[in-house]
């Protein structure tokens, strides 16, 4: 078969120095006239992307082997209600105090003994005080199960007026000479918590034939892996996205509500950072506290909890700000202008306006949290109340001590921590394997790499009632 003259081919060189579509080869588009100038390593323009480092920096990961996680926290050492009325009139010598408050047990006991002192303060209309003994408790002194019988000290008798909410607290106690000892005696009173751990998945997908074509720029990632093909940056930013999820997972975790979709749907949900405290820790709601009494406000709330001494506020950029501002504003030329310091002087020196942290009552440190600064997670919620926008975490340093019930005995263990399912066989702590039959697998019959990513953890908040989440 002779070669046919159409389509031929063209020999002859222009006769010109010009770039026409017949002597200048492009990109593949005969119709430009120049060659682009490229950059051969793309512009990491978001700078690093990954918002995962605070449970890393606050707790520690460890083993599980149940689908619940179990702790005991200690409550109170010393007993107080806080819900109390008197039978009897003011400048009685006696009186019959009935206990209302819902911290008594189911059982209907209370924890109080004959022979206990007691300080009963009035908090309704002008505060009143009294002391007293606990001359009887219970049905054992022919009383309801909640009540208590008991003889003030004070010779004006009961300072609180009939039927005004009281509280009461134990101070002591006193025996007349020759009497027995203290009857009945009080049980630890531990608190019981649960979380259930979730599973998170991910996958990334590449065929075969896209994983052999190479491609012309430089790609990298925040985990410092380069190359020219374009499926391994996916790859390693999946990986990566996937990284994050196992942390902004513990944070914000809810558990599946009773007649829920996610109920229906066989899920449990578990208990996130943000939502245990929101349940038993300390809101500051109504924007930032932004001056020193407002602080005072959150040091005597800590008063009441566990006093820790050491905390750790991680807050977003307007909040990071507004403490600067406040601890600025007490150096005396703050409101005229700006101090230089004492022994560096210099006009040249760069002045820092910032803080890494104060002590009023409590060692308050902060740092900047990435989370809540990224407008594509939490840092993209409009501000105002009701927005549900965070605007800080305090959260204590150091470690508690619980019963763990997997050691069978009582262990420190951080304040915040993570535990993923393992066993001697089984470890799903992270797990990433790669099927089907291209890259290295040969799986199945799947032109295509699949790599897998899976993990099934719970965050473990001891502690709560000594954290404190700052919203709008």
């Amino acid at each position: 078969m002779p070669v046919q003259a159409i389509p031929g081919f063209q020999l002859q060189p222009s006769a010109e120095q010009v770039a026409l579509s017949t002597n200048y080869i492009t990109n593949f588009n005969f119709l430009d006239q120049y060659l682009p100038d490229t950059y051969e390593k793309e512009f990491e323009r978001y700078g690093n992307r990954t918002i995962s480092s605070f449970l890393r920096m606050v707790g520690a990961e460890m083993p599980s082997n149940s689908d619940l996680i179990t702790w005991a926290e200690q409550g109170r050492l010393h007993t107080k209600y806080v819900n109390c009325t008197s039978g009897a009139a003011a400048a009685a010598n006696t009186a019959t105090i009935t206990i209302n408050d819902a911290l008594v047990p189911g059982t209907g006991t209370i924890a109080l003994r004959v022979g206990q002192t007691i300080m009963v303060t009035g908090i309704a209309g002008a505060p009143t005080n009294n002391k007293a003994l606990i001359t009887g408790v219970g049905v054992a002194a022919g009383l309801l199960a909640t009540q208590i019988n008991v003889a003030y000290y004070e010779a004006g008798g009961q300072a609180a007026a009939v039927g005004v909410q009281t509280e009461i607290f134990v101070y002591g106690s006193e025996f007349a000479k020759g009497t027995n000892g203290m009857v009945g005696s009080l049980e630890a009173d531990d608190i019981f918590f649960n979380n259930k751990p979730i599973i998170l998945k991910d996958n990334y997908t590449v065929n075969g034939s896209d994983m052999a074509q190479i491609g012309w720029v430089e790609v990298s990632t925040e985990n410092g892996a380069t190359g020219y093909l374009w499926y391994l940056k996916s790859e390693h930013e999946t990986r990566l996205r996937f990284d994050d999820y196992l942390e902004t997972s513990m944070i914000e975790a809810v558990p599946a509500g009773v007649g829920s979709g996610a109920a229906a749907a066989g899920l449990t949900g578990s208990d996130g950072i943000f939502f245990v405290v929101e349940n038993r820790g300390n809101v500051w709601s109504g924007g930032n506290p932004t001056v020193l009494a407002d602080w005072d406000t959150v040091i005597a709330r800590l008063d009441n909890q566990g006093s820790i001494e050491e905390n750790v506020v991680f807050l977003d950029r307007n909040f990071g700000f507004d403490i600067d501002d406040m601890l600025a504003a007490q150096n005396s030329y703050g409101a005229g202008g700006t101090s230089w310091g004492l022994f560096d002087n210099d006009e040249e020196m760069a002045l820092n306006l910032g803080f890494t942290g104060f002590r009023r009552g409590y060692d308050f440190y902060k740092t900047d949290w990435k989370y809540l600064n990224d407008p594509t997670m939490r840092g993209g919620i409009a501000t105002g109340a009701g927005s549900g926008r965070v605007n800080g975490l305090l959260v204590p340093a150091g470690s508690t001590t619980i019963y763990d019930q997997v050691l069978g005995k009582n262990a420190k263990r951080p304040f915040l921590h993570v535990r993923y399912r393992a066993s001697q066989t089984e470890d799903r702590r992270y797990k990433t394997w790669i099927t089907g039959s291209a890259g290295g697998a040969a799986t199945s019959d799947l032109d295509a790499m699949e790599v897998n990513f899976l993990s099934e953890r719970a965050v473990c908040t001891m502690g709560a009632n000594n954290f404190f989440i700052f919203e709008e």
